[in-house]
């Protein structure tokens, strides 16, 4: 099983490397001392097991968890015995592991997992589509991961480096560039109109020759886009 470790102390991510070590299943891929740095990793790498401390700075564990959208099993290791409950209020967190790590009691959370795979291998399931995958967006604002939902946003507008993000509920100002977004968004509900603008088509009030209407917003629309919006919108 391919794993990382996710703790801000070293000292805690050394113990629990070199503890694994005796424990033949595990491969440990990756380690990380902030739960960005993991989201990263995770963006292009798939694992099977993540041992995620609880008390990190800026970006909790259960921060972590909730910004996952295909999580893999997760151990949870801390020094901290009060948060049992609400941790298996997620069904893929598989074990609660208070430190400091013994090899025996690793060897017991690694067993759950494997006998939870085994299941989930060998007894039919229906496929059912994740709830709401498509309809969330995650963004880095103060180094803190932001949930927006995305039927929501009526309006990205480019600012040099930043974005602004225009919601039914607040504003957002995004260090990102707006191709990036643009790219996250569906392309069903939203089209880039001009250089510095993607709009929700959903959310448009007016249109003229050369701009929309969307709440209070005039959007500019530029003449290469015209066309395309045009052709996107039900029109009579």
């Amino acid at each position: 099983m391919e794993c990382i470790i996710v703790d801000d102390e070293l000292v805690a991510r050394t113990i629990l490397s070199q503890v694994a070590e005796d424990i033949p299943e595990l491969n440990i891929v990756g380690q990380f001392s902030n739960a960005l740095e993991a989201m990263k990793f995770l963006n292009k790498n798939t694992v099977d097991v993540i041992f995620l401390d609880i008390h990190m700075p800026d970006f909790d564990g259960f921060d972590f968890i909730q910004s996952l959208k295909n999580p893999p099993k997760i151990i949870l290791t801390t020094s901290d015995r009060n948060f049992a409950i609400e941790a298996f209020e997620y069904t893929f967190v598989v074990d609660y592991i208070v430190k400091p790590i013994e090899l025996e009691r690793l060897k017991k959370a690694v067993a759950k997992v494997k006998a939870i795979s085994l299941v989930n291998t060998s007894t039919p399931t229906k496929k059912v589509e994740s709830q709401n995958s498509t309809d969330t967006l995650y963004v880095n604002i103060d180094r803190r991961l932001v949930k927006i939902d995305i039927p929501s946003i009526y309006v990205i507008e480019a600012r040099g480096d930043y974005i602004k993000i225009k919601t039914e509920e607040k504003n957002h100002i995004v260090h990102c560039p707006l191709k990036k977004i643009e790219e996250k968004l569906p392309v069903e509900s939203f089209l880039k109109v001009h250089r510095s603008y993607v709009i929700n088509i959903n959310k448009i009030v007016d249109i003229e020759d050369s701009s929309v209407l969307i709440k209070q917003d005039i959007i500019p629309v530029s003449r290469s886009n015209r066309n395309e919006l045009k052709r996107r919108l039900n029109l009579l």
